[in-house]
């Protein structure tokens, strides 16, 4: 089987739910079923279904926010940092 690491990061309420999944399952299938099966099984489940409009609005949703988060991010990099490095390379030049 080829594997493949990845990292993935998570807000912390869907973490859990997935852990009260692991959960259910361990108890319904009376073996145990870690953090790691659920995921694997959610991420095989979601991609069965990659034409449901629930995922696409799911999808649209995280890239809005990530998009916006980045924006902020780049807009507070410019507004705190041209006069800080300006001034540092003046410094720099004068030296």
């Amino acid at each position: 089987m080829d594997k493949t690491k990845v990292l993935l990061i998570l807000p912390s309420d869907v973490l859990d739910r997935a852990r009260i999944l692991a959960g259910r399952a361990t108890a319904e299938l009376r073996l145990p079923v870690s953090l790691q099966i659920a995921l694997r099984g959610l991420i095989e489940e979601g991609l069965k279904r990659s034409n449901a409009p629930e995922l696409m609005s799911n999808f649209e949703r995280q890239a809005r926010a990530v998009r916006d988060i980045r924006r902020a991010a780049h807009q507070r990099a410019r507004v705190e940092s041209p006069a800080g490095r300006s001034s540092q390379r003046r410094e720099l030049s004068r030296r």
